[in-house]
């Protein structure tokens, strides 16, 4: 008989962040926070080896505020007590986003540095005072440079995902500013290897560390997981789907119609989820730009019904919900290959009332999977670490992922699609409108400019096109000068004459002088 998982209690952790961190949904522990949370609290440096997505951003943010608080440390403007190294942008702001509530129960403050934005915000910030930064190396040196802030009193470093900063050519600007921070703080390091100056980084900075390592390269990598959660309502079905859909990796839940695909991603999208849907109903283009998201990660979860997603593949899928057993155990199949593809692990999740239990029963057992229901809930443990931590809150914007109208990429927004199929059908509108002498549904640029709606290219019997167009069709050629614009004494021209040439009121009034 195995024991309990211990509680974040029975590690140590204050009580005002365990009340925190059930606010945030994350009632239990991870592996990586069981076996680091002791040492990190207790103040001793670690280096931990882990990869992304096990836990470790909330490993090292618990002891981060916990020691923090516990000491009274506080920032002064230009000088943090905390900082967190990270190697991307995206990274930062995730970390922020972690570490922002638990700082909040401590009446501690957060800020992001890193380049591509104004540095006018982080000045602000600094000069205010801040607690904890969390930072790109390059842009947080040029503010050292620039003497906004001073790391002489930074109690507690971390360094996440140290070996992607190797790869970047990050480790220089790295040893200069730890160089910087003071000699007896706390120093976390997290990294998936040890190669590339990893190793000498950790030597140099680390004092008498203890290294844990969890998911580590050289452990087995299974295939596939199966899990099979039965749920009571259809109620506890839909928040179970939802949890499902909240963690930071790339996942794909599948649905039996159309219309519920594309209800459920609006849905999540409107939840602060960005989602979108692969169903029969979208055009080519509006697939391809879903997949594209889901595939460079602007949107982490792909809602999708069995004949839109056969042959997909998207790298990194890591969790395939079957949101209903599926038809037969081909299509349960065929659903969950989509992730645990080239050689990768991954977890498939179905989901079933009590009245699904035979038939699913038998799909399995047809698919050759042992996997037997469990009775959950959103808020069961068991869901909870599966689905990891939870992605940050993304507030829907209008046009947007998930929205049903997100524009196509080059669209400019101006009524005008830009789509390969749109094209072909405006050239051959305004080929007609040549033949013609008339402007297409737009024309050359619509309004009173040169053809187009009320302006268009002239009329059949030679009339001028609109208020202010070009005069032509079987009327003949412009009058002198191009339509559309003011000559002459100022009269606008465009009126073809019975011999076919257009001719300006001033021309006109000419002749008629001419003949008196």
């Amino acid at each position: 008989m195995t024991s309990a998982s211990p509680s974040f209690a029975d590690l140590g952790v204050p009580g005002f962040l365990c009340d925190a961190l059930v606010a945030e949904g994350r009632p239990t522990p991870f592996p990586i926070q069981q076996e680091t949370l002791p040492s990190t609290l207790a103040g001793r440096d670690v280096l931990g080896r882990g990869k992304t997505g096990s836990g470790k951003t909330l490993a090292f943010a618990i002891p981060l505020v916990a020691r923090l608080a516990a000491g009274s440390l506080t920032g002064r403007p230009g000088s943090p007590v905390a900082l967190v190294l990270a190697p991307t942008r995206e990274l930062a702001t995730q970390i922020a986003n972690v570490v922002t509530p638990l700082a909040a129960a401590a009446n501690l403050t957060v800020t992001t540095v890193f380049g591509g934005v104004s540095q006018k915000p982080q000045e602000a910030a600094f000069r205010r005072g801040v607690d904890i930064v969390v930072a790109c190396p390059g842009r947080l040196e040029d503010l050292i440079g620039q003497k906004v802030v001073s790391l002489s009193r930074v109690a507690i470093t971390v360094l996440d995902e140290a070996d992607h900063m190797a790869d970047l050519g990050f480790l220089p600007g790295v040893t200069r500013l730890l160089s910087q921070t003071p000699a007896g703080g706390q120093r976390l390091l997290f990294s998936a290897t040890l190669d590339n100056g990893v190793d000498k980084l950790a030597k140099r900075f680390l004092s008498d560390p203890v290294s844990h390592s969890i998911d580590s390269a050289s452990s087995p990598v299974p295939d596939m997981t199966h899990h099979v959660y039965e749920v009571e309502t259809a109620e506890e079905r839909t928040a179970l789907i939802r949890t499902l859909a909240s963690g930071t990796s790339k996942r794909i839940l599948f649905s039996r119609t159309k219309h519920q695909a594309k209800r459920l991603a609006k849905q999540l999208t409107a939840s602060g989820i960005p989602a979108v849907d692969l169903q029969g109903n979208l055009s080519q283009n509006a697939r391809d730009r879903n997949l594209a998201a889901l595939a460079d990660g602007s949107v982490k979860v792909l809602v999708a019904t069995d004949v839109a997603a056969r042959g997909v593949h998207v790298d990194g899928i890591d969790l395939v919900v079957h949101m209903d057993p599926p038809a037969d155990h081909k299509a349960y199949l065929h659903r969950s290959g989509r992730t645990a593809r080239a050689g990768a692990s991954g977890d498939v999740v179905t989901i079933l009332l009590p009245s699904q239990r035979a038939d699913a029963k038998q799909l399995l057992r047809r698919a050759g999977i042992q996997a037997k229901p469990r009775v959950v809930t959103a808020e069961s443990p068991e869901v909870v670490e599966l689905v990891g931590e939870r992605a940050a809150h993304v507030p829907p914007v209008a046009g947007g992922p998930g929205s049903g109208n997100a524009p196509a990429a080059g669209q400019t927004g101006g009524g005008r699609s830009q789509g390969a199929n749109a094209q072909r059908k405006r050239a051959a509108r305004e080929a007609r409108g040549a033949e013609t002498g008339q402007g297409g549904r737009g024309g050359q640029g619509g309004g009173r400019g040169q053809g187009g709606g009320r302006g268009g290219q002239g009329g059949r019997r030679g009339q001028g096109g609109g208020q202010s167009g070009q005069a032509g069709g079987r009327g003949g050629h412009a009058g002198a000068g191009q339509s559309g614009q003011r000559q002459g004494g100022g009269q606008r021209q465009g009126v073809a004459s019975t011999g076919g040439q257009a001719q300006t009121g001033g021309q006109r009034r000419h002749r008629r002088a001419s003949a008196r």
